[in-house]
């Protein structure tokens, strides 16, 4: 029930991602976790897969800090407006921009 923790719980969830994210690429043999979850339907290269691993990872972390920011500086209900409008639509851009992203590296056939 304490509003500062609630704030904050995106941003740790967001942090999570990231540091899962980056130790899938540190830790995951060689295929990190957005190349495990996506290998089966999008055939990609070893470096864009690893691409595409690091910016979600940055992405998570910089939409934490983002959320973090808008907690300190501005009301509740802005705070509130931002995390169901603006989180959702940069998460809708990024994915956006993923697809474009990979749609230029897509590979046909078995080849890797």
């Amino acid at each position: 029930h304490n509003a500062i923790f609630i704030k904050w719980k995106p941003t740790i969830v967001y942090w999570v991602f990231s540091v899962v994210l980056v130790g899938s690429q540190l830790f995951g043999a060689k295929k990190s976790l957005v190349h495990r979850m996506l290998d089966e339907k999008v055939k990609l290269p070893l470096a864009i897969w690893t691409r595409i691993n690091l910016s979600w990872a940055i992405f998570f972390l910089l939409l934490g800090a983002l959320n973090l920011y808008v907690v300190y500086h501005y009301s509740t209900d802005d705070w509130v407006n931002f995390k169901l409008f603006g989180s959702l639509a940069l998460m809708l851009l990024f994915v956006f921009l993923q697809a474009v992203y990979m749609s230029r590296h897509m590979q046909t056939g078995e080849k890797q």
